[in-house]
């Protein structure tokens, strides 16, 4: 039994994260997320897909465990790069992507739902790249593409001070597409998949082909710095203390 449960109804492919207790975002999520991209794109059956996360959360971030066996600042920056390479190709796929959130997408769950087309967000549910309160610095595109929804400004504070916003925030925000009750998240989220699933295949996968020509060379540019970076940040005192303090659930005191 994997991490990914995928299960397909009436043209829409249901993914679920199933990697408790927080769904968090490992090098195995990954491994199984490319493999039912690659199947899922072949399937003509299939016309959209929805993520979801199992239990209390979408996914609560990466999995700082794994970080603890990174060796070197390339470990890091190898890492960071891999989980990139694997959200860009969500970002680019040739079907529609939605991520249904509940609970909490934070870290690299946020980082994971920022590549997904559309964002359907329960109005509790909490979101926030709070990587900073580790020492170390959103390392999945995460300081690339939460700008490109929420401008700079909130970008910054967002990161700069590691604080959650609520699903009805991220709405006025502009990171949540559309945002409705908890209750109600499978359900409407169902509904608009159907509803995308119905158009012509073709005209879809021309739209997004068209709306991912609109990103520019900076981008690329930007992530692979922040992947370089992530991985500098890492051999860090400020890192290590961060990380430990994780683990051991306290609060970091960062010296630098």
């Amino acid at each position: 039994m994997g991490l990914l449960q995928c299960s397909v109804s009436n043209g829409v492919a249901f993914l679920t994260i199933q990697n408790p207790p927080a769904n968090a975002m490992s090098s195995v999520v990954f491994a199984e997320m490319v493999q039912h991209l690659e199947e899922l794109e072949k399937n003509d059956d299939v016309r959209v897909l929805v993520f979801h996360g199992e239990g209390r959360f979408f996914s609560a971030g990466a999995d700082i465990k794994e970080f603890t066996s990174f060796k070197s600042a390339d470990d890091a920056a190898a890492v960071a790069r891999k989980g990139q390479l694997v959200f860009e190709r969500v970002e680019n796929y040739s079907k529609p992507i939605i991520a249904a959130i509940h609970g909490a997408a934070l870290g690299g769950g946020l980082e994971f739902a920022m590549s997904c087309h559309i964002r359907v967000v329960a109005e509790n549910a909490k979101l926030g790249l709070p990587e900073l309160n580790l020492g170390i610095i959103p390392g999945f595109a995460g300081t690339q593409r939460l700008p490109r929804y929420v401008g700079r400004d909130k970008a910054l504070l967002m990161m700069a001070t590691a604080e959650t916003i609520s699903g009805v925030e991220a709405g006025k925000y502009g990171l949540a597409t559309i945002v409705v009750p908890e209750e109600k998240l499978l359900e409407e989220t169902t509904t608009l998949a159907s509803k995308i699933a119905h158009k012509s295949k073709q005209s879809i996968e021309y739209v997004l082909q068209l709306l991912s020509s609109t990103r520019t060379t900076s981008y690329h540019e930007g992530v692979e710095e922040e992947s370089r970076l992530f991985g500098d940040i890492f051999t860090s005192e400020g890192a290590k203390e961060g990380i430990s303090a994780f683990l051991e659930k306290r609060k970091p005191v960062f010296h630098k």
